[in-house]
């Protein structure tokens, strides 16, 4: 018997996802574990493997469509299965109105997969300038997910649409036809329509509105959510590098992969997290939660905005496979490449504002992490050495802190062994 294939909900606390791309063509097998769709969530891409064998009926949602968690997005069958009547199958799954994707859009759909009304010719959209029929049920407008895309993209409202799906339904073919069917506008015109309508004067002052995004919505719900809900307190630090980049300068003149002065920060956050355990926790509400090994998050900047990829184990890594993957992460970070499971956990984040001249700050809590650690920019400054003034390279840090898991005098103490560490930099490898 068929059943439908729903959205997953690949992200916590997630309500909607968008279904970025097909990976099996309707009409085709697959095997279990081969990935039959990649959905996207505010700050990663997912793909979704097969449980079992089967075969794929009909695609419910095109690529690009925004689908609530649950949601139906196609009709699986099983190995070497067969329907003759899948509206008949939807209906009685409780799908109303499904329609298949374009046959255009169904890349080498077999025939006989696709539906009459999907090859028949496509009726005439309304001309121009006239109103399509009053949807019925107040006011609503049945329509596909890409069929709604390419309106909102072109600029077209909905009701100015006549669709020729079931019931009405406005189908992709019926916004192409409108936008084939409407007369070319005048080069004035034109520019107008395409000029950045970002501008606007109000009390003699240029502003411009960016509507938004997804992700950066998410950050900010996020973050918000950190300071309103985990009471903060900040311990600051400062090191002397000068032994640690000296380190680093020998590490990389005998090794392929290259090692950044973060990546030594990130694995002295993990040296203190072994020697000060009551830092490698997390606030549960029901609990303090303690872990064995110690995960830390890297804070990468991306196009799309800030995103934490987690490098699991790195206590137990060398500094070169650290580097390694923490190269990796932030590549595909940049490339949105990132699995929503590359983004859970970890006990700590690291985010580093020094190669942008940054000589301190404060971050926020990236929950239910129970701190972070704010690196600025290292820089040559005078420091007394045994009564003398001395020229050395100074490194400062803050350290924000849940104060619900972890005391002050606690992390405290985790300043003070993360600073020595930086100071005499052979123990971060011992």
């Amino acid at each position: 018997m068929p059943e439908l294939m729903r959205m997953p909900g690949v992200a916590a606390g997630a309500t909607e996802a968008i279904l970025a791309a097909w990976n099996v063509e309707p009409g085709k097998p697959f095997a279990a574990g081969d990935v039959v769709v990649t959905v996207e969530t505010d700050k990663a891409v997912v793909d979704v493997e097969a449980e079992a064998d089967g075969v794929l009926l009909r695609v419910l949602a095109d690529a690009g469509a925004t689908v609530e968690v649950g949601g139906p997005i196609a009709l699986l069958g099983v190995a070497g299965e067969q329907v003759d009547d899948v509206e008949r199958v939807l209906a009685e799954l409780g799908v109303e109105g499904a329609e298949p994707a374009a046959v255009d859009e169904q890349v080498a759909a077999a025939p006989e997969e696709a539906s009459e009304a999907a090859v028949s010719p496509a009726p005439p959209a309304a001309a121009p300038g006239a109103t399509a029929p009053a949807p019925a049920g107040g006011g609503r407008v049945f329509a596909s997910p890409l069929a709604r895309k390419v309106a909102r993209e072109a600029g077209v409202p909905l009701e100015q649409l006549a669709g020729t799906g079931p019931d009405g339904r406005i189908r992709r073919r019926d916004v192409d036809a409108y936008l084939a069917s409407r007369p070319a506008a005048t080069p004035a015109a034109a520019a107008a329509a395409t000029a950045p309508a970002r501008a606007a004067v109000v009390d003699d002052a240029e502003y411009w509105d960016e509507p938004n995004s997804r992700m950066r919505t998410a950050i900010a719900a996020r973050l918000a959510e950190s300071k309103q809900t985990a009471p903060h307190f900040y311990v600051k630090g400062s090191a002397k590098v000068d032994r640690l980049l000296e380190m680093r300068r020998e590490i990389n003149e005998g090794t392929a992969v290259k090692v950044s002065v973060n990546d030594l920060v990130v694995k002295a956050v993990a040296k203190a997290h072994t020697l000060v355990p009551g830092l490698n926790v997390i606030w549960t509400g029901d609990a303090v939660r303690h872990f064995a090994r110690v995960d830390v998050a890297v804070a990468v900047a991306t196009d799309n905005g800030l995103v934490t990829p987690v490098v699991r184990g790195v206590d137990r890594l060398s500094v070169t496979e650290l580097a390694a993957a923490t190269q990796d992460l932030v590549s595909r970070a940049k490339d949105k490449r990132l699995q929503q499971s590359e983004l859970e956990g970890g006990t700590v984040s690291v985010s580093n504002l020094g190669m942008y001249g940054t000589e301190e700050f404060s971050a926020i809590l990236n929950p239910p992490q129970s701190s972070i650690l704010a690196v600025g920019a290292a820089r040559l400054e005078p420091v007394v050495v045994d009564g003398r003034i001395e020229a050395a390279t100074v490194l400062r840090v803050t350290l924000s802190v849940d104060h619900r898991p972890v005391d002050g005098a606690t992390a405290a103490q985790w300043m003070q062994v993360f600073t020595d560490l930086l100071e005499h930099p052979a123990r971060i490898l011992a």
